[in-house]
């Protein structure tokens, strides 16, 4: 017979088993009883108002009878969708947006095919960008809007910013990249930051491919936490999926993660080159067609918002664009306790980040 606590121990265990066991029974049950289509992303109402080759200017529709006058583009990443802006009900970015009274638009860069192989920096920039701004500034009556840059995007928002600045009333840019010599950053330093081609051989890369894959860059983004994003999420899974709505949150998340779009290989090229290995941004040097990038020419009201916990853009790669500004500029800086992914998904976080756009720029109309 064996020992009282060894019995007890056994006891537990078992418990523990059983309840497992129905978690993850239910779990199934509901992992059957879903379809592809059950996993919907992109919540709130849009409506496509220009389109050039793959790229889209959507509008979302206003929930408020005066939004503010100065309408926003919202600048995503071309790595991954723009959806995750308006991933899941409830936690919406464009949503809060929207219901404290602002204009948004959102431009998807769409999915380049190897007929986009040579598109450059400049085409993004100067012609997919610059048009859909004319489009917004004739749509709404207005010689300039506010441009708000999501991570890679707002990088290219301070590039587009620089060129265009009489385009630009505000500048807002969350989780952005500027200085990218940070080699205690994981991705910054397999990018290149301190070791240039030696880490990456952008050159061959492209040559060879033409357009990056998108798998590739997903691949290398998981492997920044490989046991985290690899391993311990997936065996967190059977404690949700008993909850219909956790586990489709959790889904719609995957869905994003690995819906990578191929890269553009000329685009991807220089800005591997110029701003990962080179680190041209804050030396001035970036150069779009013939048109050089000077930070010192963004004149107008800036709101940087960033990530403490930041795995992807370390605080210090945004913080580093106060240093590179003009003299008393209107500059503002605000943080969040959460992660890169955290700025968009976190209830905390969408609580408190709308409300400080809006404050933020209803005082710079």
């Amino acid at each position: 017979m064996l020992p009282f606590f060894a019995q007890m121990g056994l006891e537990e265990n078992l418990h523990e088993t059983l309840d497992f066991t129905e978690k993850f029974l239910s779990g199934l049950e509901n992992l059957q009883g879903l379809e592809e289509e059950d996993i919907q992303v992109g919540f709130t109402p849009k409506e496509a108002v220009y389109q050039e080759d793959k790229v889209v200017l959507y509008r979302f529709q206003p929930v408020v009878e005066n939004p503010l006058p100065i309408p926003v583009l919202i600048v995503y990443a071309l790595v991954n969708r723009p959806y995750m802006v308006d991933l899941q009900e409830g936690r919406s970015l464009v949503a809060n947006l929207l219901k404290l009274g602002l204009d948004v638009y959102l431009i998807d860069w769409g999915y380049p095919s190897r007929g986009d192989r040579w598109l450059t920096l400049e085409d993004h920039l100067c012609g997919y960008l610059n048009n859909c701004v004319d489009v917004i500034c004739q749509r709404s009556h207005q010689e300039k809007i506010t441009l708000l840059g999501v991570c890679q995007g707002g990088t290219f928002s301070l590039c587009y910013a620089s060129l265009f600045p009489e385009k630009v009333k505000n500048l807002v840019v969350m989780v952005a990249p500027v200085d990218f010599e940070q080699p205690g950053t994981l991705l910054n330093a397999r990018g290149g930051c301190t070791l240039g081609a030696e880490a990456v051989d952008i050159d061959l890369m492209v040559d060879a491919m033409g357009n990056i894959p998108g798998d590739y860059l997903n691949l290398e983004f998981l492997m920044l936490k490989p046991l985290q994003l690899g391993y311990q999420k997936y065996l967190d899974v059977p404690d949700i999926m008993g909850d219909e709505a956790k586990l489709l949150n959790f889904l719609r998340m995957e869905k994003w993660i690995f819906d990578s779009p191929d890269q553009a290989g000329e685009t991807y090229r220089q800005f591997l080159k110029d701003f990962y290995q080179q680190n041209k941004l804050v030396k001035g040097e970036v150069m779009i067609g013939d048109r050089r990038v000077d930070l010192h020419h963004l004149t107008m009201p800036i709101l940087n918002l960033y990530a403490e916990k930041d795995h992807l853009v370390a605080p210090a790669s945004s913080l580093a664009l106060g240093d590179y500004l003009p003299e008393n500029s209107d500059y503002t800086v605000q943080s969040f306790p959460v992660g890169h992914i955290g700025m968009y998904v976190s209830g905390k976080v969408q609580r408190d980040l709308p409300p400080a756009i809006v404050h933020w720029l209803s005082e710079r109309q």
